[in-house]
């Protein structure tokens, strides 16, 4: 099958590959829309099982990259990078110089950062072959907290001000004693799970490595979960922070929250779930918009903002997603659909 049959390509801009023989690196880049800007978004390494497993993946994430730039007002396109690889395994710094170096063969069209499996350290052996490799400085933080480029504090933080107004919109409370059940607690998802469980949040956790999950019980008080028990858990919440398409046709008659919302990309196998969703009564926080922080963040420190901009530009994520659901009730449209329409305004180049 060729890359333009591909049931995920989306009229991407350039779909790259490259092997290097000599470090070992197979990876793609995808570029899928630079109407509003050069394409942001992250390098993830995963043992994907085959190349066309890590090629859906690509075109995916980069297409959510275009919208997620969109709806959070930045003047960014879209883009992805992936690594086929175990990042626990295949990493070395050879590897990661030539990932660098294949960045850099896109001339600045493509800019990477952090995702799945890679880490600040990563980025920086990339720096050395690159100009186009963004997150290896900070100089500002959400908080005011020492920053490190890392994203993920910023990515955690827009979750939780999207998770707390969907369950205001959903159920009208606040969050203490509401339960939520939340799919990875990495790097983002045990940031997550520190936001919840300091505004009194109930806490059910998984992750496919025991001591995020450990961690998790250990600090918060929260419920180890199997993870296939998960999606049937009787939660408020279910926050999805690991890897994609975790609602799916198996999941989704098992879900008996009110609010999904959570930090994962893609975590619609099919756009129509969204509409299964909105008929069930479940309130779907499209996920390129509540986990727009870590863009944000990367955008302010290439911007070289402050602290209070930064911070008052993630907690904008609350107020986007609250238009969103106010727009789907009135029109009675699936949230995923709604806000679709409002990202393909901004980046559609008009003829």
């Amino acid at each position: 099958m060729s890359v333009f049959e591909h049931p995920e390509f989306d009229s991407h801009e350039h779909v790259a590959f490259c092997h290097d023989k000599a470090s070992g690196l197979s990876a793609i880049i995808a570029v899928h829309n630079t109407h509003l800007g050069p394409a942001l978004g992250g390098c993830r390494m995963w043992p994907y099982i085959n190349s066309h497993e890590a090629l859906n993946d690509v075109l995916r994430l980069s297409k959510g990259m275009t919208y997620k730039s969109a709806m959070a007002n930045l003047k960014l396109g879209g883009g992805k990078s992936v690594i086929i690889g175990d990042p626990r395994q295949h990493k070395s710094k050879a590897l990661m110089e030539a990932m660098g170096r294949f960045v850099d063969s896109l001339g600045g069209q493509y800019f990477t950062a952090e995702d799945s499996g890679i880490s600040v350290t990563d980025l920086q052996t990339m720096a050395t072959q690159s100009e186009y490799i963004t997150g290896v400085k900070a100089n500002y933080h959400y908080n005011g907290e020492n920053p490190d480029g890392n994203p993920a504090p910023s990515t955690a933080y827009g979750v939780f001000v999207g998770l707390k107004a969907s369950v205001e919109y959903a159920l009208n409370s606040d969050l203490a004693g509401v339960k939520v059940a939340i799919q990875g607690v990495g790097h983002v998802g045990y940031r997550l799970a520190k936001h919840l469980h300091e505004h009194g949040a109930e806490l059910y956790v998984t992750d496919i490595f025991p001591e995020g999950i450990n961690r998790a019980v250990e600090e918060f008080g929260a419920t180890a979960v199997a993870p296939e028990a998960l999606y049937g858990l009787d939660v408020d919440v279910i926050a999805p922070c690991a890897l994609g398409a975790s609602i799916n046709d198996e999941t989704l008659p098992e879900i008996k929250a009110k609010v999904i919302a959570g930090a994962a990309n893609n975590q619609l196998a099919r756009e129509e779930l969204g509409e299964v969703l909105r008929q069930k009564g479940i309130l779907y926080a499209p996920d390129y918009v509540i986990n727009a922080g870590g863009v944000i963040d990367i955008y302010h420190q290439r911007m070289r903002s402050s602290n209070d901009e930064l911070r008052a530009h993630i907690e904008q994520i609350g107020d986007t997603l609250t238009s969103i659901y106010t727009r789907a009730d009135e029109h009675e449209g699936a949230t995923n659909r709604i806000a679709n329409a409002i990202a393909e305004e901004r980046f559609t180049v008009k003829g």
